[in-house]
């Protein structure tokens, strides 16, 4: 086994149980963070702000650095413009988000509870993700999916 491939096990493993104790793989915790003007629950906005600090440090590490310790470069977008695709992919997020209280990471790690609902969720994101690939490869001829 790589390095590379240890520490994004490392890496997925400790963000999955960071998802875990915080209980965000519960749709309810999270569509109770987002009913402010009900029941509303603050510990999701905790979970994001203490996201914030190995962030930060993070990216005072790779301003220090001119490539990762496991590659050859940073992959930092480039794109930092705001079009059409980023608005309607913010917005489809959000929706889904605001819907039934999955995004694409905790729901993974919802799986791990068995609930339908999980399963729902990944498959059909596993759906749109390979309708999307499909799509672009029909537009562009030249198109790499990876």
């Amino acid at each position: 086994m790589t390095a590379r491939l240890l520490a994004s096990i490392v890496c997925g493993l400790i963000f999955g149980a960071g998802l875990l104790i915080s209980d965000m793989i519960n749709p309810g915790r999270v569509l109770a963070f987002l009913d402010v003007a009900g029941s509303w629950d603050p510990s999701l906005a905790f979970v994001m702000g203490g996201a914030l600090i190995p962030s930060a440090v993070a990216y005072i590490i790779r301003d220090r650095r001119s490539a990762p310790l496991l590659d050859s470069r940073f992959y930092v977008p480039a794109n930092r413009s705001i079009d059409w695709k980023l608005v309607t992919g913010s917005g489809l997020f959000g929706l889904g988000w605001g819907l039934v209280g999955f995004c694409p990471g905790p729901a993974i790690g919802a799986l791990s509870t068995g609930r339908w609902e999980a399963v729902l969720f990944v498959a059909a994101m596993l759906v749109g993700m390979s309708l999307f690939r499909l799509s672009r490869r029909q537009r562009l001829p030249g198109y790499s999916a990876n």
